[in-house]
């Protein structure tokens, strides 16, 4: 892996150029670089992420993620650069994942968690590396291995998240497991009984401990709820963390924010709850004095995931009145820090593609918009009011590490420059049209290199996942690969998308594909009478939601000559009990064994007769989220019934896919149905 350069030494290229795959533009080596993006360049992107400020301020620590196409995997290292930009360092091995670096309050180490040695089955500890160097020392010796941590104020003591332990086998099974070929049966009791990632789910639970360096970790939560997100108040005597407390925590989305305390060896861990909503409460941060707290809340739960996830404020004692501090701006909220001074709360959101940190003072509560324009940002950490790391994306610039000076915006890192260098990217315009119910409905349209007015195009229509989502003004991977390959890629934020508003997302509920199908259906028709794309080359696809929203339309319309849909739903009763979305199943559409006219109405299973366009259908063998079952049978309709289809099938990958060899075959295989059937060659 190649240092990150610091950004003092890169020029970016402005709008531009991509190519095709194989069409002699692949990196074949150092001295034959590319002038086109190609996905080589896509799977060789390194992309920061969890960025953490020195107390000193003199240095940043972030999470850079890449693959290794030898070895086929993923790998995470933590890096640090000096805030001035002038100097970049590894941290970690680039040979052994780490992640969530967090300075000690004192700056003298740099704490992650990490797995190290040749045992395949070693798990995560919290490891310690001294700022003066030398190798990272093993802090934590967990059998089941901790999954989360945070330093209190003092430095002196973490708090560790660590999952329950499986229970000492009896004599009768310490036998079978020492037989291989006597797997034991899964036993399950729990509504909510499957995870995607995880598996199948048994009782043990994610609990919080103390822990200081010495002897064992002390608990200090319990019971059969999982706990998360433990923050510190700023005098170390408490934590602040959420959990789902409210009778079965499986049969409802009611998180609430807790507090409990911190002292060594208390007799009483008694919970106090702060918050009583309905709805769910989420992402406590202590105000610096820590009399209250910030947090994201849905004050309207029945809308469930339509609902605006909004900022407010309460009392750390419990039992007082909630004050929204976003009740009149009606947008997902997220990632609530407070500023040193406790008067104001800064915040990420969703806002009409773009992805903003905001602040809002927490007296008048008006609102900031911090980073203004056509960026997204996905992260950020503050030291003082004066100096914010962030991670920063648009669509002509992969992510990379932007800190903010007072007003100023700094970049510091530029690690893709290497990798990009030469390479030019596609020019990306907003279009707004008429959807459904004359709602006006925004596109991002990605333009094909040398691209000629008044000329039409092949098209493709790349569909968000969610269905609460959106595209957004970070740098997009299909959107310039399509664009790439010579086609204008438009991602259209239709009905049920986040960032415009409450009305706007709710308005597909119980109504998958209705406003949806309306809105794309539209933008495509602009598309063709302004004479930018050819009505006989469009194609449409998508992953999730996004393959779902592929498979309604497929089923409506005739208009695309070719579709890819991934990890898609056509039977809705079928998934109800095998995917882990029971109770949202529940909430949005009823009990589905019972008549649902709603339901019927949407169905898409009972409409694929009536589906000409050939498809490619593909997914991952363990997806658990949007499980293959459905998948297949799209695939076994279509193949019946005579129509071009493939189905394609990714072993022991979920939901998104982990390995970089799968992710190459799933952009070819993109391109390679686009290419056959849209652009007809």
């Amino acid at each position: 892996m190649k240092k990150p350069r610091s950004i003092n030494s890169v020029i970016f290229a402005g709008t531009a150029a991509l190519a095709l795959w194989g069409s002699g533009a692949v990196l074949a080596n150092e001295d034959e670089k590319s002038t086109v993006l190609t996905i080589d360049h896509l799977v060789g992107m390194q992309t920061p992420r969890d960025v953490k400020l020195s107390p000193d301020g003199n240095w940043v620590a972030y999470v850079v993620s890449r693959n290794d196409m030898k070895k086929d995997r993923g790998f995470s290292q933590i890096w640090m650069t000096s805030t001035d930009g002038k100097t970049t360092l590894p941290m970690t091995a680039s040979y052994a994942s780490a992640s969530s670096p967090r300075w000690n309050p004192d700056g003298s180490t740099l704490a992650f968690l990490g797995t190290r040695g040749s045992d395949k089955d070693a798990k995560s500890q919290v490891w310690l590396l001294n700022r003066m160097g030398g190798e990272a020392q093993q802090y934590t010796d967990v059998k089941q291995g901790v999954s989360g941590f945070a330093w209190s104020p003092d430095g002196a003591r973490m708090v560790l998240t660590i999952r329950d332990q499986k229970p000492e086998p009896d004599e009768g099974e310490a036998e079978a497991k020492s037989d291989k070929d006597k797997p034991k049966p899964w036993v399950i009791d729990r509504l909510q009984f499957k995870r995607d990632y995880v598996g199948y789910l048994d009782r043990r639970r994610s609990h919080f401990y103390l822990f200081d360096g010495d002897g064992e970790p002390e608990q200090i939560t319990t019971g059969d709820f999982d706990d998360r997100d433990p923050q510190w108040s700023p005098d170390g005597a408490r934590i602040a963390f959420t959990s789902k407390r409210d009778g079965d925590p499986d049969a409802n989305t009611n998180d609430d924010i807790w507090v409990v305390s911190a002292a060594r060896g208390a007799s009483d861990r008694t919970l106090t709850q702060v918050t009583t909503n309905k709805g769910s409460d989420a992402n406590p941060a202590w105000s610096p004095d820590g009399k209250i707290i910030a947090y994201t809340t849905t004050v309207e739960p029945e809308k469930f995931w339509y609902a605006t996830d909004h900022l407010a404020v309460i009392g750390v004692s419990g039992g007082g009145t909630a004050r929204l501090l976003t009740k009149d701006y009606d947008r997902m909220i997220s990632s609530p820090i407070f500023s040193s001074d406790g008067k104001s709360v800064y915040f990420t959101a969703a806002d009409r593609g773009n992805r903003p940190l905001m602040k809002v003072d927490v007296a008048s509560q008006k609102l900031e918009t911090i980073t203004a324009g056509e960026v997204s940002v996905r992260g950020f950490d503050m030291l003082g009011n004066n100096l914010i790391a962030t991670v920063q994306s648009s669509h002509h610039a992969p992510a990379n590490v932007v800190l903010i000076k007072g007003s100023k915006p700094v970049q510091v890192t530029a690690l893709n420059a290497d990798l990009l260098e030469g390479v030019t990217l596609g020019n990306v315009e907003r279009l707004s049209v008429a959807g459904w119910n004359g709602d006006s409905v925004e596109s991002f349209v990605y333009y094909p290199p040398g691209y000629t007015a008044g000329s039409a195009y092949p098209t493709i229509f790349m569909l968000h996942g969610g269905p609460v989502g959106q595209h957004d003004t970070s740098f997009d991977a299909w959107g310039q690969l399509y664009a790439a390959n010579g086609y204008i890629a438009v991602l259209p934020n239709p009905h049920g998308s986040s960032g415009y508003g409450q009305p706007f997302t709710y308005a597909l509920n119980r109504q998958w594909g209705v406003p949806d199908f309306a809105d794309v259906d539209a933008v495509a028709a602009h598309m063709v009478k302004e004479g930018l794309s050819d009505p006989e080359r469009l194609g449409v696809g998508g992953w999730s939601y996004g393959g779902i929203l592929t498979n309604y339309m497929i089923t409506k319309s005739n208009r695309f000559a070719g579709a890819v849909t991934g990890a898609s739903v056509v039977n809705f009763t079928a998934n109800y009990g095998h995917d882990m979305y029971q109770n949202t199943w529940e909430a949005e559409f009823g009990l589905p064994w019972e008549p649902n006219a709603d339901l019927n109405a949407i169905d898409i299973f009972s409409k694929l007769g009536s589906v000409t366009t050939p498809t490619l259908v593909m997914g991952g063998k363990e997806d658990w989220n949007v499980p293959i079952q459905n998948s297949e049978q799209l695939y076994q309709v279509l193949k019946r019934r005579g129509i071009d289809t493939q189905l394609v099938v990714y072993p022991g990958e979920h939901h998104g896919f982990r390995r970089p060899s799968f992710q190459v075959d799933r952009y070819k295989r993109f391109l390679g149905w686009f290419k056959k059937y849209v652009k007809g060659e």
